[in-house]
């Protein structure tokens, strides 16, 4: 921060953060169905939303403001091994086209409201289904937390409520107010109000990187200065590991731990709960499929956006500060550089795109509580208006977590148990994705597999260190019987099949009860408009 608030910044966010708020609210007027009280309508959007509606909320889940405030702080602090998310989000796309129109089909075919109602109908297992939904509840929270942290590097940088000498209520007012507003209209609005508000972040985004990649360039030389001076920027040596900061280029040394993170998060990406409600609220499979066809524009915008970090240390940004936060070098780098009014545009930009993810994560944590904990093993009996009501209220406490552990812990420790998140959510492949194609797995064994994987992936989280940090310090450690540093998720989850495998040869041999599969091969290619599958609620009359 450069001192003081930024006055016509600050403006230009609030008329923006006020603008959403209100569609936000309209948003439970939008196509509104007939049957407000039903899952279907308030978690899933009525189950109708088209191709670009889909486009836009899945971009507005997947890239968020964390995505626009990490990606280039990676970047920034270490060089090309940030570039990690540029790869993994191109290798996603062709995996999930084979996987989500299947999770499509069989979800509107039985009703399923989230990934873990499909494994207890696919598997008769309330035990599975239990351990896939606590497994995404505790991936998600941290995440909702991150996209809080994302709006607080903003409001730090224009100088709202980060004065030091600030209580502790008035340095978080700003955050406590956007919370407020986010967990109303989420409350109010549902699924409707993250799809409608994405139009916006989209579209804020996309001119805001089309500037920067211009205008930044421009203002410091052209490209070649800026990886001039970003490579003399990570020669320097850190005086903590005695090594250079980093690198324009990985070395050998770091080559597979690069290609195993990119690959495992590439597996792991539309497993999240908030990916898999924004996938289920597409009214036909073909939606689903054309999205993976046209997501991947949002890889182009991810690159340009990793540039940003080359950019801010290029303009000398936090550059010689001890203990620089790099989570504010992006918000930094456009006060720096863009007209005010500009850099109101561009903090309103990263501001909305935490709004829109945190809403559809609260969503789909909350929808994940209440199909497969509270009407599975509290009240089987409960009514769809019953399912409802809890999923809203569950919705709210969500992010009352969420904003406390932003409020009460470091920000390295809720950035690094978002990283645990993304190792956690990989051990859920084999039975959500393997289910999808085969039955052959047993149940116990996968929910064996599924601990295993946990146990040793939060096991080496843990051990990770640095001399600044004791635990959860990184996601990467050396791969049994290679030898090569690799990404302990990718690790964790060839356990896990290990695992799944072997015991599932024993228990057939054994004889142990299966459970019923309530699925059939046909209900795998379902469309809608086909007897049987769960088409949008109808509208209420206007």
């Amino acid at each position: 921060m450069t001192g003081g608030v930024n006055g016509v910044a600050l403006g230009v966010f609030i008329f923006f953060f006020v603008a959403v708020t209100v569609l936000g609210f309209l948003a439970a007027r939008w196509r509104r169905a007939d049957n407000a009280l039903s899952l279907d309508e308030w978690g899933l959007g009525g189950r109708s939303f088209g191709t670009w509606i889909t486009w836009f909320l899945l971009g507005g889940d997947l890239y968020t403001a964390y995505t626009f405030v990490a990606v280039p702080a990676a970047i920034y602090a270490a060089g090309a091994a940030g570039f990690f998310a540029v790869p993994y989000t191109i290798i996603t796309y062709p995996l999930v086209f084979l996987f989500l129109p299947r999770l499509w089909s069989i979800s509107h075919k039985h009703g399923y409201v989230t990934s873990s109602d499909f494994i207890r109908g696919r598997f008769g297992s309330k035990g599975l289904s239990l351990a896939m939904a606590v497994t995404g509840i505790l991936a998600t929270m941290p995440y909702i937390a991150l996209q809080l942290v994302g709006i607080q590097a903003v409001l730090d940088v224009m100088g709202v409520g980060g004065g030091e000498n600030s209580s502790w209520f008035m340095k978080d007012l700003p955050l406590l107010i956007a919370f407020g507003v986010l967990a109303a209209y989420t409350y109010s609005s549902g699924l409707r109000a993250p799809a409608m508000i994405a139009f916006v972040k989209d579209a804020l985004i996309y001119i805001v990187i089309a500037v920067a990649i211009i205008y930044i360039p421009y203002k410091l030389g052209g490209f070649d200065d800026i990886f001039d001076k970003a490579g003399k920027a990570y020669a320097t040596v850190n005086p903590a590991t005695g090594k250079p900061k980093g690198s324009l280029i990985s070395g050998p040394d770091a080559q597979w731990a690069y290609a195993t993170l990119a690959l495992g998060s590439a597996m792991a990406l539309f497993l999240y709960p908030h990916s898999v409600t924004a996938v289920l609220s597409g009214k036909s499979r073909n939606v689903i499929r054309r999205n993976t066809t046209i997501l991947p524009l949002y890889s182009l915008m991810l690159g340009l956006l990793a540039m940003l970090g080359f950019m801010a240390l290029a303009a000398g940004v936090g550059v010689g500060v001890k203990g620089y936060n790099p989570q504010t070098a992006i918000p930094q780098l456009f006060e720096n550089m863009f007209p005010d009014w500009f850099a109101g545009v561009a903090f309103a930009a990263i501001g909305i795109g935490a709004l829109v993810p945190a809403a559809i994560m609260s969503i789909a944590a909350a929808n994940l509580f209440t199909r497969n904990i509270y009407k599975d093993f509290i009240k089987p009996d409960a009514t769809p208006a019953q399912e409802t009501k809890v999923s809203k209220v569950v919705s709210l406490l969500v992010k009352v977590g969420a904003l406390i552990f932003v409020l009460t812990m470091d920000k390295t420790v809720a950035i690094n148990f978002q990283l645990l998140g993304g190792i956690w959510i990989l051990q859920t492949v084999p039975a959500i994705v393997g289910g999808l194609f085969t039955r052959w797995f047993h149940r116990w064994a996968l929910l064996a597999g599924w601990a295993a994987g946990m146990f040793y992936g939060t096991w080496k989280a843990y051990e990770q260190h640095t001399p600044a940090q004791n635990h959860f310090a990184g996601n990467a450690d050396l791969i049994p019987y290679i030898g090569e540093k690799g990404y302990i998720g990718l690790t964790a989850f060839v356990i896990n099949i290990v695992v799944a495998v072997v015991l599932t040869f024993v228990l057939k041999a054994l004889k142990a009860p299966e459970g019923v599969d309530e699925t059939s091969p046909s209900d795998y290619t379902a469309d809608s408009g086909e007897p049987g599958v769960k088409e949008e609620l109808p509208l209420a009359a206007s």
